[in-house]
């Protein structure tokens, strides 16, 4: 049995990752959250409460993970489960799927890869060939997110890099746009189980009314096979005091900004949308930035980011993250004196701790650790279980 507070909602296990030029993004308007004025009153009410508490407080836009769709048929088909659908061994509750230009768009939610998945993995393989799934978020990674050669990457993707990265993406992830107001006034609202029970009712998609901005993780991993976790301040807003993975959220303003934004205007979809490759660069370089700012790890000791796929946070409404692999040129030793002179968010963690890969691979919920660890890194861990992004 999983724990409750932690499922995956997508992996990607047949390709032991996924590099930047194997994912791409579709964005629109349409993959916003469905609201009506009551809501958005009851969002209102939520932020000068907790602004008037915390006024540090800032909003900003956020990516919104939709759904998403894997485009290819490398694999042998019949290790899958049926088409449209990801297998699981707990009940799915999937919709109707509709033709898309040749890819299943499943509009159903995500109870398909959970409980029961790292053991299940050979079964899932990956139940999810050609399809789309509804949950929502994702942007740009620039030269310096990673200098590394081709050596530090993961031998699947040294041999498929040249192929793959300028063919059609294997996984498409389908985003709109959200902030983190409405993050603090659905996902965490006193009343998401109504706005849930309304998506449901209305929509036929339970997520569909919450906000679901996407994270980024990363499995860290360094020269000496160490993966690293840092203990999180007791002053942070979300599993104060737990074990995490550095991570945090790819922005909407800065590929904006990189496209000729100027100071002051708002986030422009329509300008994202004539560069989505922007997108998905912000998406694998924010990793490497939030390792940078986290653990002061410079860019240039870590390796090309490679996705592991995305995990669901129950404890937050099932909000999603996208997880990485990355490794570092750097020993353990060398991270840890890093960590100790401080990175510009610092403040966020009170102490570097290091596992083997072994141990990482061992973790289970009858493990000691398990319980220090937060959900984003439960979800991590699992994901590095199933992908096995470096062979293990």
């Amino acid at each position: 049995m999983m724990d409750p507070e932690v499922s995956l909602l997508l992996h990607c296990a047949h390709w032991r990752g996924l590099l930047q030029g194997q994912v791409g993004v579709e964005l629109s308007e349409r993959f916003n959250r469905q609201t009506d004025a009551a809501v958005e009153r009851h969002i209102e009410d939520v932020w000068s409460q907790r602004v008037s508490k915390e006024p540090w407080l800032f909003n900003g836009a956020k990516f919104r993970l939709h759904s998403f769709c894997f485009t290819t048929s490398d694999y042998n088909s019949s290790s899958c489960g049926s088409h449209g659908h990801l297998s699981s061994t707990h009940s799915a509750t999937v919709g109707s799927v509709e033709d898309c230009g040749g890819e299943s768009v499943c509009r159903g939610r995500r109870d398909c890869l959970c409980d029961t998945y790292v053991q299940n993995s050979n079964q899932n393989c990956l139940d999810q060939k050609n399809e789309t799934r509804t949950v929502e978020d994702v942007v740009h990674q620039g030269s310096a997110s990673s200098t590394c050669g081709n050596d530090e990457l993961p031998q699947h993707c040294v041999k498929n890099k040249n192929k793959d990265e300028d063919a059609r993406p294997l996984l498409t992830l389908r985003l709109g746009l959200t902030c983190y107001k409405d993050y603090l006034g659905t996902n965490w609202s006193c009343q998401v189980t109504e706005l849930r029970q309304r998506g449901e009712t209305e929509f036929s998609d339970s997520m569909v009314m919450l906000a679901q901005p996407l994270g980024v993780g990363a499995i860290l991993c360094t020269r000496d096979r160490q993966v690293v976790l840092i203990r999180r301040s007791q002053k942070v807003a979300e599993a104060a005091g737990l074990l995490d993975i550095p991570g945090g959220h790819p922005e909407p303003k800065v590929v904006c900004e990189h496209l000729g934004l100027a100071d002051g205007e708002e986030v422009d979809m329509v300008m994202m949308q004539q560069r989505p490759e922007a997108v998905v660069s912000e998406l694998f370089s924010s990793v490497c930035a939030e390792i940078r700012d986290e653990v002061n790890v410079p860019l240039r000791c870590l390796g090309k980011p490679v996705l592991m796929g995305v995990a669901l946070n129950h404890t937050s409404a099932e909000r999603p993250s996208a997880e990485f692999y990355v490794s570092s040129s750097l020993t353990s030793d060398d991270v840890r004196a890093l960590y100790w002179e401080g990175g510009a968010e610092a403040h966020e963690s009170t102490d570097i701790v290091f596992l083997s890969r072994t141990e990482v691979l061992q973790l289970n919920q009858s493990s000691p650790l398990w319980s220090e660890l937060c959900p984003s890194a439960k979800g991590a861990v699992l994901l590095y279980q199933t992908v096995k992004p470096n062979g293990d």
